[in-house]
């Protein structure tokens, strides 16, 4: 089982507005190229998404569907490719008006399952590192710290005292 966090220095409301906008998966989930709609309404429980994987010059297709959909807390996926399944748990915490991103991740069935040993941990380890950086940076760039999500600057969402503006 690997898992990882990342605080955004954005509040839940904003990474959850991120996290519910298919369009924007590929840009924060590490491998993924290109996505679609697949079923129901995204990230409704029991929706899904097909994606692109490049792997050098080959392109494997496969598709994501949410098992669980609590938000603003929790969002549960099941990841299907011709490699197998894997379960990917996000977690969304109140972190004083930022937030602690959480995702826990383990192969189901498949060669992820069957190979399953410390080095792959590992491995999902790096690409998880990669994957909260590129949430973080598009929910900031998403959400400017001036504006906020939820109130006006300077609020608890808002700007955060002694980081800019002359504080």
């Amino acid at each position: 089982m690997a898992i990882r966090y990342q605080l955004i220095r954005r509040p839940p409301a904003a990474v959850w507005k991120v996290l519910e906008e298919p369009a924007h998966y590929a840009d924060w989930v590490v491998g993924t190229h290109e996505t679609a709609p697949r079923e129901g309404r995204w990230p409704e429980q029991g929706s899904s998404l097909t994606y692109t994987l490049k792997i050098g010059p080959r392109r494997v297709e496969g598709y994501t569907v949410v098992r669980r959909h609590e938000p603003p807390r929790r969002l549960e996926l099941e990841a299907k490719s011709p490699f197998g399944n894997a379960r990917i748990a996000i977690d969304v915490r109140d972190w004083g008006g930022e937030s602690l991103v959480v995702v826990d991740e383990h192969p189901l069935r498949g060669l992820g399952d069957k190979l399953h040993n410390v080095a792959l941990d590992t491995v999902i380890q790096l690409r998880h590192r990669g994957m909260l950086s590129r949430l973080a940076r598009l929910v900031e760039r998403e959400t400017p710290r001036n504006t906020g999500v939820g109130g006006p600057a300077g609020s608890r969402f808002g700007a955060v005292p002694g980081e800019g503006g002359g504080s």
